[in-house]
């Protein structure tokens, strides 16, 4: 989900009309009136197609299609009933404009080989914005004292000018995009090629498949939570539930909303991802035995066969705390004073509540990729394509520097730049392949021996290619009667008719192939000296796998027929598989780093100061993974749900050298404690630094020498105890290196 970043096109799903019955769309009013707003849709009514237009909300059988067939607004009523239609005129006259850009961003992004998710897009104003921000992009969620918190945040946020938010969109099928009214028409064309991009991403990713794929269905985020938001406000609307029990439910486990294994998808699983079979082998034995309860207790109690359910291998500790606790936690009866059975509503909350940490999951994993391809179609459809109109780039220049220019760790420039790294690298090389093949070349001699000037000038795009545009109609032309695969035949015939404006949309009358060479990667300015800044060490080691053949006599040969589409090729390779952790510890290398002045810094204890800490690419790698593992938050996992033999629960935090906040950690183990029903432990490891080593290392700059000891903390529902960890489960949660969990263990069965 894009939190930077309504008008909606929709169709019976599977019915796919052709362009005269597009054409003949009729736009027409209708007033939907719901309890807090008045909703103004644009409704296309297709009378030669016969569609059954619905509410988006009413069923799963509306889809867009790939034009623009209505725009639906969403508007909240802040004066009652007594609100008019008329208050809006400006943003039903932004709507109707919306209708051609958003129709050719589609057909943009899908001739540059984007495979988007159908969107729905809706006009919002800024109170509807903060709420959907703080609803995390969807329109209804369970009641909970986080949204208003979340509410208040951005709303303030919103009132003091610290970041304008100009849309969102969810991770859907079809995906809701919610556009800001007073965003200008450039910003809103920027928004809609940006959130083509995050539509494609979404489908197309396959950390997005671990939760989509579910069926025909798809992921069905928006009508999931909603009926998650149902049940639990029937819940609390219940008289025989105490409110403050369902709050306390999901207090505790949005406390622990990220402790799931991510790497997985949805499903009950034991610390292997499979089903315990051995214990169920066990029961069904016992079941077709047909023994009396008399003889099965004194064979099998209960107690015992709890044991079997609980027992876990410290060796292969549970990851998915939340499912454990879902399965096997209990609540403490204060009254009883004792641990007792849930009541089925609280098992309900926290399944339900577990179900969106999966949902959110990958769009934590990926945010860095997902912002980053998002950021780098739009700029190539807006600038470089010219979507953006004359008057409206300088306008769409300066809130794109913005966005690339905010400070901190921003996923959107660090994206962006990672992304044109593998489209550089993947087209170099082809180039340097191309350039080794050449007689006389090698991995020695090649920068004193190739004319880069040459060859900038040889892969450079045919100009009837790179300027398409009216005045190269008839030599595009003449390519299409050749069967060029660069040009698109029909549209330009339709071009020639004056069918197509191609004053306006030049692409059109090009393909993938023909896109590609127009925006090849090594022809733009900042990347023209890429081939001639390649590092020798690559080129050894590319020439050592390269076989020996395709020898070339000159360097015009070698560069004939190069492949233009290699970088986009490459780019949609890598975005189908990676995460952000196996993207950065893949492509962030050490010419990037160089290149792009990355650094580490870190807190001195010595000077109570933070300083640069390294410039190496390889320690800039590191801290950067660290920072995106398990979403930035420290990993636990279940080492035993029944230590000492007491029925308490073990969790371990897998250290890999940063240290838990101890605050944090002790009010974590009381949310658990909630789920448990029972004592909870956490194993852990700090640093200790003595005081007078800390006294030395200030007087001589220095960082002091600390010595790391394993504790294990314990709350048993009134007090925290503190005990050392024995050397063995020590080792069992300290990393000897770090363990950076990056892939699924069938990450190469996928296909």
């Amino acid at each position: 989900m894009s939190p930077t970043r309504s008008t909606r096109f929709s169709r019976r799903r599977g019915a796919k009309p052709d362009d005269a019955t597009v054409a003949t769309l009729a736009i027409t009013w209708r007033i939907c009136p719901t309890p807090r707003s008045k909703r103004v849709e644009w409704v296309c009514n297709a009378r030669q197609a016969g569609v059954d237009w619905r509410n988006p909300y009413t069923g799963p059988d509306t889809i867009t299609t790939s034009g623009a067939e209505c725009i639906e607004q969403t508007t909240r009523n802040h004066l009652g009933d007594t609100l008019m239609i008329d208050e809006r005129t400006e943003a039903k006259r932004e709507a109707a404009g919306l209708e051609e850009p958003v129709s050719e961003a589609r057909n943009l992004a899908k001739r540059l080989g984007l495979k988007p998710y159908s969107v729905r897009y809706w006009i919002v104003d800024h109170d509807e914005m903060n709420r959907l921000i703080a609803y995390d992009g969807f329109q209804r969620r369970y009641p909970h004292w986080r949204w208003g918190m979340k509410y208040d945040q951005q709303q303030k946020k919103d009132q003091h000018g610290l970041g304008k938010a100009f849309e969102i969109v969810n991770n859907d099928d079809p995906s809701h995009a919610f556009l800001q009214e007073s965003n200008t028409t450039a910003d809103q064309k920027a928004v809609i090629t940006h959130v083509e991009a995050h539509g494609d991403f979404f489908a197309n990713n396959r950390w997005y498949g671990l939760y989509a794929d579910r069926g025909e269905a798809g992921p069905e985020a928006t009508a999931r939570l909603e009926r998650h938001a149902e049940a639990i406000q029937g819940y609390i609307d219940d008289p025989e539930i105490d409110r403050a029990d369902v709050e306390r439910v999901i207090d505790a486990v949005l406390c622990l909303d990220d402790t799931i294994d991510q790497h997985r998808p949805l499903g009950k699983a034991d610390s292997n991802g499979e089903e315990n079979t051995d214990l169920a082998d066990i029961e069904d034995r016992l079941d077709n035995l047909n023994l009396t309860d008399e003889v099965r207790d004194q064979v099998f109690d209960e107690s015992w066969l709890e044991a079997q359910e609980s027992e876990i291998d410290l060796e292969d500790p549970i990851d998915d705390v939340m499912n454990y606790l879902l399965d096997n936690g209990q609540r403490y009866d204060s009254e009883e004073q004792k641990a007792v059975d849930r009541e089925p509503w609280e098992s309900h909350i926290i399944e339900m509540l577990r179900d969106e940490s999966y949902y959110f999951a990958a769009q934590k994993m990926t945010k860095v990729m997902n912002e980053g391809w998002a950021a780098f179609w739009e700029s190539l459809m807006m600038s470089d394509e010219g979507f953006a109109d004359p008057d409206e780039v300088v306008t769409y220049a300066d809130h794109m520097a913005s966005v690339l220019g905010s400070p901190g760790l921003n996923p959107y420039k660090l994206g962006m730049e990672l992304w044109q790294h593998v489209e550089v690298r993947a087209a170099r090389r082809d180039i340097t392949e191309r350039l080794l093949r050449v007689e006389g070349v090698t991995p020695t001699n090649f920068h004193d021996t190739i004319d880069f000037d040459k060859v900038r000038e040889l892969i450079a795009p045919d100009p009837e290619i790179g300027g398409a545009s009216p005045a190269c109609l008839d030599q595009l032309a003449e390519l299409a009667e050749a069967d060029d695969p660069r040009v698109d035949a029909e549209n330009v015939r339709l071009a020639q008719a004056g069918e197509i404006d191609i004053e306006r949309y030049p692409w059109k009358m090009l393909t993938y192939e023909g896109l590609a060479e127009r925006h090849y990667v090594l022809t733009r300015p900042q990347h023209r000296g890429a081939v001639e800044r390649v590092a020798g060490t690559a080129l050894q080691r590319q020439a050592r796998y390269m076989f020996d053949t395709d020898r070339y006599d000159s360097v015009a040969d070698a560069l004939e027929g190069i492949d233009y589409t290699a970088g986009w090729d490459r780019i949609y390779e890598v975005r189908e598989s990676h995460n952000d952790v196996t993207f950065i510890d893949e492509f962030l290398t050490d010419e990037f780093v160089i290149e792009g002045g990355y650094f580490t810094y870190e807190y001195a204890h010595g000077g109570d100061e933070y300083r640069v800490a390294s410039v190496d690419a390889e320690d800039v790698r590191k801290k950067l993974l660290l920072q995106f593992t398990n979403f930035g938050k420290p990993t636990m996992a279940v080492y035993d749900g029944n230590f000492n033999n007491r029925g308490e629960l073990l969790l371990g935090h897998q250290y890999n050298g940063v240290a838990l906040d101890m605050a944090q950690a002790r009010a974590t183990l009381e949310r658990v404690f909630e789920l448990w029903g029972r004592p909870v432990n956490l194993m852990t490891i700090r640093t200790e630094y003595p005081d007078h080593e800390m006294e030395i290392a200030r007087r001589r700059d220095r960082e002091p020498e600390g010595t790391e000891v394993g504790i294990r903390i314990r709350y048993d529902g009134d007090n925290f105890e503190e005990h050392p960890l024995t050397d063995e489960l020590k080792s069992r949660i300290e990393a000897d290196g770090v363990d950076y969990d990056t892939k699924p263990d069938d990450w190469l069965a996928w296909e």
